[in-house]
């Protein structure tokens, strides 16, 4: 696992990294001093497994693993601290393990254990979020996170996204197969499907459906025969 450890005291971090050398689990070290380093590593390198301490200089632990949870894919996080009374709140942001200073081998063998056989547990492969579109012009690569709606007008599919509306060549039944793996979007009428996240607002409209307004301000409506399955979707 490719491994980083945070603490302000060099002593500190000189030791555990003496001690997770001789873990066969490891398979790089780096160190950061603050939250800052520690973010700039992040963005720069693939970390697996964070070694973080409480006390940093004018700076918690704590909040670098609050902004870590935030992330995608966070790293493991094991707290490696002097203070045991903070452990209830580590724990309550996912951390994996508590080792106290000083540390011994025997203890951070065992934590790093723990944590290898969590990365087996939730290592996944990874799809990536891109789909490539085909207009007339040319082979486009969006995020799939970027589509607001699929729909079909007078013949042809328009793909809407908030910066630009792609009109590709396929069919409406051909993007819903492209889509089903990807729970946040649902068929709403023959001619849409859309992006549930991307709901701006829903208002009653005829016949007990609805019209929705989505972030780019296009209206979609909600056929009756899309109602029940739309409602569940978003809970109504």
């Amino acid at each position: 696992m490719h491994t980083l450890i945070v603490d302000d005291e060099p002593l500190a971090r000189n030791e555990l990294t003496y001690l997770l050398k001789q873990c066969p689990e490891i398979s790089s070290i780096k160190e950061a001093d603050s939250i800052d380093e520690a973010i700039s590593i992040l963005i720069q390198h693939k970390i697996e497994l964070v070694f973080l301490d409480i006390h940093l200089t004018e700076e918690s632990g704590l909040t670098l693993a609050n902004k870590l949870n935030q992330l995608q894919q966070p790293p493991i996080i094991i707290f490696a601290t002097a203070y045991d009374e903070y452990a209830v709140q580590a724990f309550d942001l996912n951390a994996r393990d508590y080792v106290l200073k000083p540390f011994s081998l025997d203890r951070i063998q065992q934590a790093v254990k723990k944590a290898a056989q969590t990365s087996q547990k939730i290592t996944t492969p990874i799809v990536e979020d891109i789909i490539p579109i085909q207009t007339e012009e040319r082979i486009f690569l969006l995020k799939i996170s970027s589509i607001i709606a699929v729909s079909i007008y007078q013949g042809e599919v328009h793909l809407d996204t908030e910066e630009k509306t792609y009109t590709i060549h396929d069919t409406l039944n051909t993007w819903e197969e492209k889509l089903s793996g990807h729970p946040s979007f649902i068929r709403v009428h023959r001619s849409f499907i859309i992006n549930s996240t991307k709901i701006r607002e829903i208002q009653p409209w005829f016949n007990h459906t609805y019209q929705l307004t989505m972030v780019n301000q296009m209206k979609v409506p909600v056929s009756r025969s899309y109602m029940k399955a739309f409602k569940k979707k978003i809970g109504l």
